[in-house]
């Protein structure tokens, strides 16, 4: 048994910074969740071979309508277009990862902030980070609804996983209690900013440079044409083979987090995956996302079915893994 959990990846990360070669060789596996009870079985066959080949993967058949989505983009799209100074009285709260923050991501891979802003919401340490109501009516209702129907889906792609690693089906759904205090799940809205019209590409800018997710499962809202995801599937950052993630409104892009992976003793995969910036011909204006970042509660116990790694609880292990972020980046 491990008793260390290795931070490793990190010092990948910080050469991750590079262009690397784009390949189409690879293709996103797209996982239909339609009749999830009654297929779960061939559901579970699918998620688990995306899940340890590339650690990506798109579903369909989902249940959130469509207009909910759309919906949602607009909320984002609303809040993002609020004075900065009335989106500055909702500042990110970093220990809660909850609140409002522009420019100030910086990835170990590039150095420099992605070039974005964004806006989490984490149940628990929302009380003083929601925007006025006279400024944005309706958001706050709307946000927590969406947010639990994410979490929905994520539990029902995680039953899949607890299956098959062991776990009775309601294992994860347990681990990533809402109702509880340390609930740390995130819904997060994020706006890429618009390029200029004398934009040229540098080398060094990045929308969101290369990175994994310190979750157990990350669900992704894209819209059609806003593209520029990638991902790096294999640990090994010296391949630098990037494998663009199509955009799509009716799909969720899903990727298997860092917390997921050692849950599985390593056999599902958390990849490095980055946001490019537009290169010639391709659209400039601005980009939104949302992903939900389904994330177990802090005082969750990790403990993998075969005992590679030390148990750990939660709150620890996104302690020493920010703290390692951290350190490697001041280095």
């Amino acid at each position: 048994m491990t008793t260390d959990y290795s931070l490793a990846e990190l010092n990948k990360e910080a050469r991750m910074g590079g262009l690397g070669v784009e390949t189409t060789d690879r293709q996103i596996p797209v996982i239909d969740l339609t009749d999830f009870d009654a297929r779960k079985a061939e559901i579970t066959d699918a998620l688990w071979r995306a899940a340890t080949e590339i650690g990506f993967f798109q579903i369909t058949g989902h249940g959130i309508d469509p207009a909910l989505v759309d919906r949602a983009f607009a909320e984002a799209a609303r809040f993002f277009a609020l004075p900065e100074h009335v989106k500055g009285k909702v500042p990110l709260v970093k220990e809660h990862n909850a609140g409002w923050e522009s420019l100030t991501q910086v990835r170990p891979s590039i150095g420099t902030p992605d070039r974005k802003e964004s806006y989490q919401i984490t149940r628990p340490h929302m009380a003083s980070l929601w925007p006025d109501k006279t400024d944005l009516p309706g958001f706050q209702e709307f946000m927590l609804d969406f947010e639990a129907r994410c979490w929905d889906v994520a539990m029902r792609v995680l039953s899949c996983f607890a299956d098959r690693l062991g776990f009775d089906t309601g294992f994860f759904a347990r681990a990533h209690d809402p109702a509880g205090a340390d609930y740390q799940s995130t819904l997060r809205l994020i706006h890429y900013f618009a390029l200029p019209d004398d934009y040229e590409p540098d080398p060094a800018v990045w929308r969101a440079g290369a990175h994994t997710d310190f979750d157990c499962l990350t669900l992704l809202f894209q819209r059609d044409g806003q593209g520029g995801l990638q991902v790096c599937p294999g640990r090994d950052a010296d391949a630098q083979e990037w494998t663009p993630v199509p955009p799509s409104s009716e799909a969720i892009t899903c990727n298997i987090g860092d917390m997921l992976m050692r849950w599985s003793d390593d056999q599902l995969m958390s990849n490095f995956h980055r946001v490019r910036m537009p290169v010639a011909g391709e659209y400039t204006g601005p980009r939104f996302s949302i992903p939900f970042f389904a994330q177990a509660n802090r005082d969750a116990l990790i403990e993998s079915p075969g005992g590679k790694y030390a148990p750990i609880t939660a709150a620890e292990y996104l302690r020493q893994r920010v703290t390692a972020n951290y350190d490697e980046r001041k280095a």
